[in-house]
């Protein structure tokens, strides 16, 4: 315990305390200190007030998963403007899932805010060609037994929809699998596109509000950061009400502009980081999708 507080460059306070099983006397004694620590802990947790801060706080973790042939025309798009308007309000959206945007990549080397960034992501995408190789894959056949149901046949056709999701400005900066996020604007961070994965990574690199497009769905949640849903199609979202934040397939209805869906979840984003509790937080998932990078082959 005492090398850990050391290398993370921890120091123990009021709010963070250390316990070690093997000096505590045993799980039970270990259990009975940590609740008594945290019973100490909420007179200071209770002197905390909320004040309003700026846009310039949020930092956004981009998901897709269970994507359909919708979803590069509907949530991916309209998630963009969201992020756009984000972006313009001094805050951070993060990209992710290298995997799922491969064959898309130019899309957003073109828009590196210099060489140095645009050659970090062109680096990570020839790892992961290495990497698939290696274990005896392909990076170019990746969309899943469900991505083809819904319409998609190639992983061009899923990477261009998922690369939609980052909005127009430029990129500023490529990250590794949970590094500390710094850059404003949009950014880049290296990991699988295994949902749960990917989302872990963001969230240990500073995401603290998480916009995830759906056209099969998704129900998962991702504790402690709130995940909006955004349906791709009505019927998806109809089936699962219970679950979804936003229908964004009323654009395909020619109910809504990209624009104007764009808007409505900007302003939810800004509700759901004030308080407004999402569909996951309501119905209480989020446990078990805490699930860094395995060694070994995750795609």
């Amino acid at each position: 315990m005492d090398c850990l507080v050391k290398n993370m460059h921890l120091k123990q306070g009021p709010l963070l305390r250390t316990i070690e099983i093997q000096k505590a006397g045993g799980t039970q004694e270990t259990v009975s200190q940590g609740v008594a620590s945290i019973r100490e802990m909420l007179a200071e947790v209770n002197r905390v007030k909320r004040h309003s801060v700026p846009a310039s706080h949020l930092v956004l973790a981009l998901e897709c998963g269970g994507s359909d042939a919708y979803s590069g025309i509907s949530a991916n798009p309209a998630l963009g403007v969201a992020v756009d308007l984000l972006v313009k309000n001094g805050g951070t959206a993060i990209l992710s899932e290298t995997p799922e945007i491969y064959g898309a990549e130019h899309l957003l080397t073109r828009r590196a805010v210099n060489r140095d960034v645009g050659e970090k992501l062109v680096q990570y995408i020839r790892w992961w060609e290495e990497h698939t190789a290696s274990l005896g894959g392909e990076i170019n056949n990746n969309p899943t037994p469900g991505n083809k149901a819904g319409g998609l046949t190639t992983i061009l056709e899923k990477s261009l929809g998922a690369a939609a999701k980052g909005g127009t400005t430029n990129l500023m900066e490529v990250y590794g699998y949970a590094e500390p996020v710094a850059a404003k604007g949009l950014v880049f961070m290296d990991t699988p596109g295994y949902d749960a994965v990917s989302v872990t990574g963001m969230v240990a690199g500073g995401a603290n509000v998480i916009c995830f497009t759906t056209g099969r769905g998704s129900v998962c949640g991702f504790k402690p950061v709130p995940p909006l849903k955004l349906a791709s199609n009505t019927e998806m979202y109809r089936r699962l009400t219970d679950d979804m934040d936003v229908n964004c397939g009323l654009i395909v209805d020619g109910q809504s502009t990209v624009q104007e869906m764009g808007e409505a979840i900007f302003r939810l984003i800004l509700e759901t980081a004030s308080g407004k509790q999402t569909r996951s937080e309501l119905l209480g998932f989020g446990d078990n999708e805490f699930v860094p990078w395995q060694i070994g082959p995750v795609m």
